[in-house]
């Protein structure tokens, strides 16, 4: 039975790039390169692998390079957000996009972290986990042992049935958020175009059960700043990338 792909998917370009200084003084950081190949490159072609046929990508700093790029992006059609006036982080950028998204469930996407190899497995994967019925998101989640780049302290809990527990007041957590979700566009009814972060959202769904996690089956690697990126190059190159 094939797995039903979301038509559209948001990628999340807005972003300051503050810890990634100063190769995104001029350059913003989706288009920062990992061995010749923009980051946002290496998160959309999965997407077009899988079929996804729509784009909204928000757009704050730089934006006009990011414009410029997305002019010359072939094979999808491409909406922009434009969020030149304030910059609305995770969950504000998908209030203010609310409109652009439809109603049918979608993928969305951050630019500064990919897996490798850079097929489209994972986002079938979750596509074919996300049951809209009994859920309102299905996040991507990464084994912190298999990744590359994250310092934190991860971000999950998760039990065999998907259900995720925050980390809270525990010093490590195994999972950390891949940058990857499917997810209801109605979360957002409703919501205030403002900045927030959309572990707001996460934060009401989770005592709900309408949010889980599903295992990325890749090594993830995160290019969150200067030393990151200089590491992601060097593991994509030992790895025939």
């Amino acid at each position: 039975m094939s797995v039903p792909i979301p038509h559209t998917a948001m990628v999340l370009a807005a972003g300051l790039g503050t810890r990634m200084r100063p190769l995104t003084n001029a350059c913003p950081k989706p288009l920062i390169e990992v061995r010749g190949r923009k980051l946002i490159d290496r998160v959309i072609g999965p997407l077009r692998t899988a079929g996804v046929k729509r784009l909204v990508v928000n757009v704050h700093y730089l934006a006009d390079q990011i414009e410029t790029y997305l002019e010359a992006l072939e094979g999808f059609e491409v909406v922009v957000s434009d969020e030149r006036g304030e910059v609305l982080e995770t969950g504000g950028g998908l209030a203010k996009a609310r409109g652009l998204l439809g109603d049918d469930p979608i993928f969305v996407l951050n630019t500064d972290a990919f897996w490798f190899p850079e097929d489209a497995a994972p986002l079938v994967a979750l596509a074919a986990a996300f049951d809209p019925a009994a859920e309102d998101e299905r996040l991507l989640v990464a084994d912190t042992g298999k990744a590359l780049g994250f310092d934190g302290p991860g971000d999950f809990f998760m039990a065999t049935d998907g259900q995720l527990r925050r980390r809270g007041d525990a010093d490590t957590a195994p999972w950390a958020y891949a940058g990857v979700r499917i997810m209801k566009p109605q979360v957002y009814d409703g919501m205030a175009v403002e900045r927030f972060s959309a572990v707001k959202i996460w934060d009401k769904l989770i005592p709900q059960g309408r949010i889980k996690g599903l295992a990325l089956d890749a090594f993830w690697l995160h290019v969150g700043d200067p030393q990151a990126l200089k590491d992601a190059e060097m593991w994509v190159l030992c790895h025939g990338g």
